[in-house]
């Protein structure tokens, strides 16, 4: 491969961002809707390409990466979705977001502008192709799209829509690239690219994060691991906490805000674990657990720590009884990731305990982990859940693809 490509592209990119960074929101929100018409017209072609990688990946992967890899029209349907959620966000450039008049008479401003050139790096989740570009462009900035080689086939397709929509409106194609390059030696270049590249996203496993974290020249926001907890208390609505666990696990349960460990406080476990025991089961629930889980469902397998620290993203469910909401907020201090805890409770002491306590990129009382997604929750599209606590926490959209630059309008004044 010619690792120098990488940088041409991104060459590319930078060119085009200054271009896109002045532009009108009604140009940057046509361009996205002639996109999600384009990706609807090509459904059959984008829908080929999809089984061709689906296809390739069937024997290599897990059941859960391949459904994250698999297109059908309703999910097409949803990323067309998500594209006109974006176009019916405010648009973010130029808000000012706080100002102040100086005793000299200097009015100083913040207004929000775009991060430039943003590279995402991310694994078999063709959705996020689209996901991804419609934020960027609609923040002003061009996106250097680096996808898996599992879905190349797939992201080609939509990517190319995209361009298109750009193209028809008279705005550089080239805020949208998606790299031709898919091994880890494309990801060292991209990454170090300091000067051209200013922010990367990647959206992957621990392998790829320590690539990233090894050979980063260039602010790295971190989209992370989704090792997420609900906690049922003693003061919970039973028929509550069985709504939300199931939600929680089985709605989804390859995605990153999938829960992946229950706690049970041990007042109310012997009346909701067995009921949740059989239900989890019927939904092909692989449960482990402690030894309090077990004496109430002994056909639990023994729960390890390793089990606790695990992000499955699969059908399998650690479990825990605890004596206090102490010892719930003990283990998920131990073993959080920072993506999502949730909390099952009448108790408004606890619920806000839960809120204070735990530290987390987003907190949940009474509802599902599965709410902490960006068009969830208003944002429209998300580009990622940022699980660290520089400049991003949390889903972000498009005011996380913004940073403030000073203005400052005076009429002469010079400094003594």
């Amino acid at each position: 491969m010619d690792i120098s490509s990488v940088k041409h592209y991104v060459e590319k990119a930078k060119s085009a961002s200054t271009l896109l960074a002045t532009v009108s929101t009604e140009a940057k929100n046509e361009a996205l809707r002639i996109a999600g018409q384009l990706i609807l017209a090509r459904v059959d072609e984008l829908m080929s390409a999809n089984e061709k990688d689906v296809a390739a990946s069937k024997s290599q992967v897990t059941a859960s990466v391949l459904d994250r890899l698999k297109l059908s029209e309703r999910r097409i349907r949803s990323m067309v979705d998500g594209l006109d959620s974006v176009i019916s966000l405010p648009d973010p450039i130029g808000d000012i977001v706080e100002g102040w008049v100086r005793p000299n008479g200097l009015r100083v401003s913040k207004v929000r502008v775009p991060l430039g050139v943003i590279g995402i790096i991310y694994e078999n989740r063709p959705n996020v192709t689209s996901d991804a570009a419609a934020l960027c462009v609609k923040a002003g900035n061009a996106v250097v799209l680096r996808g898996s080689a599992s879905a190349y086939n797939s992201n080609l397709v939509i990517a190319t829509a995209l361009k298109d929509g750009l193209a028809e409106v008279g705005l550089p194609e080239n805020a949208v690239i998606l790299l031709p390059h898919t091994d880890h030696e494309a990801v060292k270049e991209l990454v170090g690219l300091n000067g051209l590249l200013d922010c990367v996203i990647p959206r992957g496993g621990p392998g790829l994060l320590q690539v990233i974290v090894e050979n980063a020249r260039v602010p790295v926001v971190i989209d992370g691991d989704g090792n997420c907890h609900v906690y049922i208390d003693e003061s919970a609505d039973i028929e509550m906490a069985i709504s939300i666990v199931m939600n929680a696990k089985v709605q989804r349960p390859s995605v990153c805000n999938a829960m992946e460990t229950l706690l049970v406080h041990k007042m109310i476990a012997k009346q909701v674990l067995p009921v949740l025991g059989d239900r989890l089961r019927e939904a092909n629930v692989e449960l482990v657990g402690d030894e309090k889980t077990r004496a109430l469902l002994p056909e639990v397998e023994v729960a390890t720590e390793e089990d606790y620290a695990t992000e499955f993203l699969d059908l399998k469910l650690a479990i825990k009884v605890v004596d206090t909401i102490e010892d719930a907020i003990s283990h998920v201090r131990k073993f959080s990731t920072g993506h999502s805890e949730a909390i099952v409770t009448s108790t408004l002491g606890n619920a806000d305990r839960w809120v204070n306590e735990i530290d987390a990129a987003a907190v949940l009382v009474n509802a599902s982990t599965r709410f902490i997604d960006g068009g969830e929750l208003g944002l429209g599209a998300e580009i990622g859940i940022s699980t660290q606590k520089l400049h991003a926490r949390g889903p972000m959209g498009l005011k996380e693809l913004t940073c403030a630059k000073f203005v400052v309008r005076g009429e002469g004044q010079i400094r003594k």
